[in-house]
């Protein structure tokens, strides 16, 4: 069920009756969230950590992961790209992707690109904190940074001096690039991306202008 209810003066915030299964450190939840902000959908989050024990997630998600959405009527709904794809058609109200056409794949394929660093970073740091020392691969660990390299370079390219990553328009591909820009700010400081992508850097920090980018940052 939706709800449309007014938040502010010629304002509307889109109440649900879902939840979203996640953490504040995950970056795909991070996206999630800040779609539906952007979206002016109020969604609860319930925490959830899937590295312990006794986690919960797999009654949910079999695949064990979050984010995982769930449904007014009790089903489940995973993957990131798969929930704001969802997510924006549930209100007119600031269209993330495009319709269809060139287009719409042009703004998915940057969520592939920059979920794709997201994959390959966390794979890196898992090698690192998750695995053994002496189980460690150090050229795997290399494999995976040369990954979030070559994104960053291509991500960097096809900015150029635009405003925004597709289309003159925020959209999904601004989502998605922030959010694994941010995650490598949050992980990888080591990284200094900034320097060498001075425009990646001037719209990371425009981004994070916007309040549903601000609410959403990761716990130091």
């Amino acid at each position: 069920m939706i709800l449309v209810v007014l938040r502010e003066e010629n304002e509307i915030a889109i109440l649900i009756r879902m939840k979203l299964i996640g953490s504040l450190t995950s970056p795909y939840v991070r996206k999630v969230r800040i779609v539906f902000s952007e979206k002016k959908i109020e969604l609860p989050l319930v925490f959830e950590n899937v590295w312990e024990k006794d986690t919960q997630i797999m009654q949910s998600n079999p695949l064990g992961k979050v984010p995982c959405l769930i449904m007014d009527d009790g089903g489940a709904m995973f993957d990131s790209r798969v929930i704001v794809e969802y997510a924006d058609t549930l209100s007119p109200v600031n269209k993330l992707i495009p319709p269809g056409g060139k287009e719409r794949a042009a703004v998915k394929t940057w969520e592939a690109l920059a979920d794709g660093v997201l994959d390959a970073s966390i794979l890196a740091r898992l090698e690192k904190t998750w695995r053994p020392s002496d189980e460690q691969s150090q050229a795997w660990h290399d494999r995976q940074l040369e990954k979030v390299h070559a994104s960053i370079q291509a991500m960097s390219k096809g900015l150029g001096d635009q405003d925004w990553c597709y289309g003159q328009k925020f959209s999904l591909a601004d989502i998605a690039v922030g959010c694994a820009l941010g995650y490598l700010v949050f992980r990888f400081p080591e990284l200094k991306w900034q320097k060498e992508y001075k425009n990646l850097h001037q719209l990371y920090l425009k981004l994070m202008e916007r309040p549903a980018f601000k609410e959403s940052l990761p716990p130091q």
